[in-house]
């Protein structure tokens, strides 16, 4: 697994939901990480989808980030799930397809922000794998309930061949050169301060 390449990126953001933001480890640095992550899709031009489990028992995505979202100009979907693995909808495999329709979903690199790390986002992750796509995890933009639970489905998701980074370095691998037509405005979002934990 190499560099992030811009023309074969997707980022996937997987249930950060009503409820469950509320339990999950670290809330703050998930929902600060993951809204920068989308706006770095947003300058690159990187298409966005977002899922939401079961809206209807566990609530829409959280306010800040679906607002965000909303406002993106980059191409985004968005899917309503009852799998718990993004991959338990074939309507997903559609979904990146679309995102990317001249990349095969062989070639295609999925950069994964969501919760929970030890159901959802893995299964997704260890079922994208198993397809042979290439699987970027953010790790502060992924939680669950309790930090033992992140920390060994981070591991477990890396021992499966997942690639454990962050939203900085996806933004710096997409860039590539300070050269890059988008480099300065996403200098400007990081200077924009630092996002606590």
């Amino acid at each position: 697994m190499g560099l992030l390449d811009v023309n074969r990126s997707i980022v996937v953001v997987i249930d950060l939901q009503g409820k469950l933001m509320d339990m999950i480890y670290r809330p703050n640095l998930v929902i600060a990480s993951t809204i920068r992550l989308m706006k770095l899709a947003d300058i690159f031009k990187v298409p966005v989808i977002i899922t939401e489990q079961y809206p209807k028992g566990l609530g829409k995505t959280h306010p800040e980030v679906l607002s965000v979202y909303e406002g993106l100009t980059t191409e985004k979907m968005h899917m309503e799930k009852d799998s718990f693995g993004c991959c338990g909808d074939e309507q997903f495999y559609s979904l990146l397809q679309s995102a990317r329709p001249d990349v095969a979903l062989e070639e295609q690199q999925v950069v994964i922000a969501g919760i929970e790390a030890h159901i959802c986002v893995m299964q997704t992750v260890v079922e994208l794998i198993q397809r042979g796509v290439e699987t970027h995890l953010c790790w502060e933009c992924i939680s669950g309930r309790g930090e033992e639970y992140r920390h060994h489905a981070l591991q477990r998701m890396q021992r499966e061949g997942a690639s454990i980074t962050n939203h900085e370095s996806v933004g710096f691998e997409w860039a590539r050169d300070k050269n890059h037509s988008c480099f300065k405005e996403m200098n400007r979002l990081f200077r924009e301060g630092q996002i606590t934990q």
